[in-house]
């Protein structure tokens, strides 16, 4: 049996910080750089209020954090995975994949198709 899934990290294909996240954008505009999590997560420079609400109505706390922020248990989860994808942790400090990266691109920055993948993929993580 699987410990329970205590939060959700999405983990976006890209860095943080002032520079990582103006050579996003940059790299965006030109067509270099793309993050299907992004796309869920922010409408232009602002965060969608529909990925807020998503988020609020989520049985467990949500946090979003890019590549060059992960713990090295997050990093050992996306390992496989790549990136961007959206990750359970569980109680017992482990990660899941709940939300694949080729699940997320299509999406196509869909803020509800994305939250019915990850509450079906919570759903299914209470029952192993």
């Amino acid at each position: 049996m699987t410990d329970p899934v205590v939060e959700v990290v999405g983990v976006y294909d890209a860095d943080g910080g002032v520079l990582g996240e103006l050579a996003y954008v940059v790299g965006h505009a030109l067509g270099r750089a793309e993050c299907a999590l992004c796309d869920v997560t922010h409408g232009g420079l602002r965060r969608r209020p529909a990925w807020d609400a998503l988020a609020r109505s989520l049985p467990v706390p949500v946090r979003l954090v890019h590549r060059n922020e992960l713990s090295d248990a997050e990093r050992r989860a996306v390992a496989d995975s790549g990136l961007p994808a959206v990750l359970g942790a569980c109680a017992d400090g482990t990660h899941t994949v709940l939300v694949a990266p080729d699940r997320l691109a299509a999406a196509r920055g869909s803020v509800d198709a994305v939250g019915e993948a990850i509450r079906t993929a919570l759903a299914e993580a209470s029952t192993r």
